[in-house]
């Protein structure tokens, strides 16, 4: 008698016999996971920061110093270029007029350059107050009083709302072309000498600014390279699990962000202290002069600047650190 043999099961259904599973990780649990690590992470560091406040909090306090030094640098040359804005000796032409030109033309004509947007002011001396203000100044009064007649012009006093130099050479050489006008006199040395100044400031701003970030980055290194060499036997460890190296990496570029991060809020507050302890002794030397000069201290956007750029160097010296050592390190 032919025995009726049965049909074989899938392989499926036999691997399920058997005890096997075959599951599939999707994609939305993958990212949960690596979103997941990267809090962890986070936070991790953040614990690892205040386990050890004495070295982490000297590590943040030399990257506060390196940055706080090119920032109060840069904050001075802001409050610098804020105090000469509002100094009157702000560039000034003086257009000789002709003698023989007629009080109405010359009231007529200083109206018209008050409404010059090129023209911020413009200050009318006669000839009889020049006369007055030379012998004042020079000492010559009695060998003046004895002359028969006033050589000195009627002058107008412009004084340009800009201070760049193509500007004040074109409003110059507009004064010139008028029929009221005899001669123009511009003196652009003071100009030229406090545009110099102020671009000679900006590039030693920048250039200590490139330095010190140059040794925060150094700085930086150097502490996760120490990490990384205490946690030598755990990254051994969790490679031979099959961890990847960006699994690894990623605790240690976090630390170099709390280091960063850090350093940055330490130097907003160094720089913060440093203008409020400038800013009675500036206030009373501007009163001196009379001027209502105020300092500029950091304010919220300076604070946002400097933490995230300070922050972005932690990540960068991190990521330098563990480029470098975290693939030398390979189970054997």
């Amino acid at each position: 008698m032919n025995q009726r043999t049965k049909p074989s099961p899938p392989a499926t259904e036999r691997a399920r016999s058997a005890g096997a599973v075959t599951a599939r990780t999707g994609a939305g649990d993958r990212f949960s996971s690596w979103l997941d690590h990267h809090r962890e992470m986070w936070r991790e560091s953040w614990v690892r920061f205040f386990a050890s406040p004495m070295s982490s909090g000297m590590t943040a306090l030399v990257i506060a110093i390196a940055l706080a030094l090119p920032a109060a640098l840069q904050l001075g040359l802001a409050n610098f270029q804020k105090a000469v804005a509002g100094w009157d000796g702000q560039p000034q032409i003086s257009v000789f007029l002709h003698k023989r030109a007629k009080d109405s033309a010359v009231t007529a004509y200083a109206d018209d350059l008050r409404g010059d947007p090129l023209v911020a002011e413009v200050t009318y001396i006669s000839p009889e107050q020049a006369l007055a203000e030379f012998q004042q100044a020079s000492g010559l009064g009695d060998a003046l009083a004895g002359m028969d007649s006033n050589p000195l012009p009627a002058v107008l006093l412009v004084r340009p709302s800009g201070s760049d130099s193509a500007g004040l050479e074109t409003l110059a050489e507009r004064l010139r072309e008028s029929a009221l006008t005899d001669s123009v006199v511009l003196d652009m040395a003071w100009v030229q000498r406090l545009s110099q100044l102020t671009e000679l400031g900006r590039r030693m701003s920048l250039g200590l600014a490139f330095l010190l970030a140059l040794g925060v980055l150094l700085v930086v290194v150097n502490s996760i390279r120490l990490h990384i060499e205490n946690r030598r036997q755990e990254i051994l460890v969790v490679k031979l699990v099959g961890a990847t190296d960006a699994f690894v990496r990623r605790p240690f570029l976090y630390t170099g962000l709390v280091y960063g991060l850090v350093g940055g809020l330490i130097a907003w507050l160094l720089v913060s202290v440093g203008v409020w302890l400038l800013t009675g002794p500036v206030s009373g030397l501007a009163n001196l002069y009379g001027s209502g000069f105020q300092l500029d201290g950091p304010g919220i956007t300076y604070l946002i600047g400097l933490a995230g750029g300070a922050a972005l160097l932690g990540l960068t010296g991190a990521w330098l650190a563990v480029a470098r050592h975290i693939s030398a390190i390979q189970p054997r």
